[in-house]
Parts: C-alpha cells; structure tokens; sequence
C-alpha cells in the first residue's frame, strides 16, 4: 500500500454518524474481509492484548452475527452482534448492532456501502441510533480510535491478501 487512507468521521443529521475509509483492494475482497470469519478474525481483533474468541456469521438476510473479543491479560470482554437486513454482494450490507451489556440504549442500525474506482474501495458506514443522546455518546466515546487501529489491520490483511493472491485465499 503506497497510499495511506484516513477514516473520516462525521455526524450526520441528528441520530446518524457516516464513517468513510478508502482501501487499496478491490471491492470483492474487502467484501470478504467483512463477511467470511477465518478473515474478520484476523483484523477485528480489538486492541493489542486482545483477541477474538467468537466469531459466528450466518450470512443472509434474517441470519445473525455474534462477535467476542477477549483481553487475555484478565478475561475482560466485549460482545456485540446483530441481524443481517439487507445483502446485496458486493455492495451493500445491512444490519443491526447491540453491545452485551448494552453501553449505549437500544440498538443501531448499520449500512454498509462499497464503492470500487480503479481496484480503490471505499466503504461508507452509517450508523442510525435510537436517539440523539445515544448517537452523541457514541460520538464521544472515543470509538474511532479503535476503528482506526481495525481499519490499519484491515489494510494489512488486504495488501497481505492481495500479494499472495492465486485465485483463493
């Protein structure tokens, strides 16, 4: 990767937040990176010290995702997951998101868009909240730290893919 791409973040309206990030792979392969676990283990691992320990995917519309990640140093962990509502490969993904224990109320709901220009994919997030107040305190929580450090791994794993590439992966 010649070329360092920067997560932008940015509310939008009064309950949403649009993140955007430009990887240097084709939309297919970041497609899989987000959907197929042997990849998603390898880049959505959390912070260093971390690790994920579950990670379930039933990729279609109505099927659910859970994700684990585990602090080795003590046992802390974060568990999140959801439903899929809307898949269109390679596209667009859709679906709901919810933190046990919940750290903001209810659930959001997350579109995911790829646009691919020249083997350059963009992925545009959307996160919906229940409510303003919820949306702020995520806006403030510091999130887009971690999604930065993710989003380096994920880069990593694409250029790492993409050099070993033989039709497979």
């Amino acid at each position: 990767m010649s070329e360092r791409h920067k997560l932008e973040v940015r509310p939008i309206g009064n309950r949403e937040i649009r993140m955007t990030r430009a990887f240097s792979a084709p939309r297919t392969l970041v497609w899989d990176a987000w959907t197929k676990p042997e990849l998603i283990r390898r880049w959505l691992s959390g912070p260093e010290g971390w690790s994920m320990t579950v990670c379930e995917v039933d990729l279609r519309v109505g099927g659910t995702y859970r994700f684990v990640l585990a602090r080795a140093s003590d046992g802390e962990s974060m568990t999140w997951g959801g439903s899929y509502v809307a898949l269109e490969h390679p596209e667009l993904f859709t679906n709901t998101e919810k933190f046990e224990p919940a750290w903001y109320p209810g659930e959001s709901l997350i579109t995911n868009l790829l646009h691919e220009q020249e083997n350059v994919t963009t992925l545009e997030t959307t996160m919906r909240y229940e409510s303003q107040e919820c949306r702020d305190r995520v806006l403030n929580s510091g999130f887009e730290e971690g999604d930065i450090e993710a989003y380096d791994r994920l880069s990593e794993l694409l250029a790492e893919l993409l050099a070993t590439q033989a039709g497979h992966y």
